[in-house]
């Protein structure tokens, strides 16, 4: 009696460690939105974004800080990223007269992808 509940034991043990080790699900599946962000080198220095993905989809790109020129860069900073959502992708043009601006938002957008592989 002594032995099988010891095997008992030890089977139970076993099953519980190995349901709470089971591999993790990748962060953009499950339907909850997964929030990232990516840095990248705009004109005036460093260009900071949020990546919202819903599975494989961009939701929405938000620039959180820039070191960029007012007025000059503003253009990119509004028109990029939407590019970007509608888009779902970082295939978009640069905004003509802000090409630094927006080529540090791509990066930083990339980047952000980047590190949720």
């Amino acid at each position: 009696m002594k032995k099988l509940m010891v095997i008992l034991l030890t089977l139970a043990m076993a099953l519980s460690l190995a349901a709470c080790s089971g591999g993790e699900e990748p962060a953009a599946e499950g339907g909850e939105p997964v929030v990232l962000t990516g840095v990248g080198e705009g004109f005036g220095g460093d260009i900071t974004v949020e990546v919202t993905l819903e599975g494989d989809t961009i939701t929405s790109v938000e620039v959180l800080s820039h070191e960029e020129s007012a007025g000059i860069s503003d253009p990119a900073i509004e028109e990029t990223p939407a590019a970007i959502v509608a888009a779902n992708s970082t295939e978009v043009d640069t905004v003509s007269g802000a090409t630094y601006t927006s080529d540090g938002i791509i990066e930083a957008v990339n980047a952000a992808l980047e590190s949720a592989e």
